[in-house]
């Protein structure tokens, strides 16, 4: 592959933003030729990476990079060596050179394995596959909702109100019992036993009145107690009571003389 030297000098230290960048050592081979064995020494260098370019520089400062490192047809991963926190860029071609580097710790060496894991093209072409994968069947789904035949909001609300089970039960309410007296009624009932109309206009009969309440401070034998007025006896529902306030005053009333009847025998000292 065919560089132009300087458009990559620029590229590396031009204003892009670049993608991972930190201190690492790079392994150095020296190989003695009049000497069967080659020393191992580690040269602390400023990396940058940018897309699928690895640059490394002597210093932080420098204005350019002595080296560079393509990331396409390799693998990253750690490898044994006597420095700690250690990994390779190995390349696939046989006899191709495998650049050793070494991390400052375990975060600074995941995040470095990571980084160049997913420079390349291969995994970003992978990357795109899946994403048009996903794409494709997200627009599959959307069609098929398009498909469905859509149902108006008045026509959904009319099915859940007649499916609604709930609602029977109301309309079976409106005609509960209460010791075998109709106690109210959905038809459009006056309360107090007025004259009820149905939903056609016509009249119907008042539902049974209900049975008079006992007095509290009556007899044995059944006879008044004292204090009352013989207004004060008549049914609680008639034609004249039949609003709630007047149903409420009658009642009071029967009750305001019990009170003075107890306050009464309190100044007098019974019990």
């Amino acid at each position: 592959m065919k560089l132009n030297e300087r458009s990559v000098a620029h590229y590396a230290t031009c204003d892009s933003p670049a993608d991972h960048a930190g201190f690492l050592r790079k392994r150095v081979e020296r190989h003695h030729h009049h000497v069967h064995h080659h020393g191992i020494s580690y040269q602390r260098h400023w990396f940058v990476l940018k897309g699928n370019l690895l640059f490394y520089f002597e210093e932080r400062e420098s204005r350019e990079p002595v080296g560079l490192v393509v990331l396409e047809g390799c693998t990253v991963e750690l490898c044994e060596a006597a420095e700690e926190f250690a990994f390779a860029i190995r390349f696939d071609d046989a006899g191709a050179r495998a650049y050793v580097l070494v991390a400052d710790g375990q975060a600074a060496m995941e995040a470095w394995v990571k980084a160049l894991s997913r420079a390349s093209f291969d995994y970003m072409r992978l990357v795109v596959r899946e994403l048009e994968k996903q794409l494709e069947e997200a627009c599959k789904s959307l069609a098929a909702c398009h498909k469905s035949p859509r149902r108006s909001s008045s026509s959904s609300g009319r099915k859940r109100h007649l499916s609604n089970p709930a609602l029977p039960q109301l309309q079976e309410k409106s005609t509960t019992l209460e010791n075998g007296y109709s106690t109210w009624s959905s038809g459009g009932c006056v309360a107090g036993g007025a004259t009820c109309t149905d939903h056609d206009g016509g009249q119907m009969k008042p539902p049974p009145l209900p049975p008079r309440r006992r007095s509290a401070a009556s007899s044995a034998t059944g006879s008044p107690a004292l204090g009352l007025s013989p207004a004060m006896l008549e049914s609680p529902v008639s034609p004249e009571t039949i609003c709630f306030s007047k149903l409420h005053n009658w009642y009071g009333q029967e009750i305001a003389v019990l009170r003075r009847e107890w306050q009464e025998r309190q100044k007098r000292g019974h019990p």
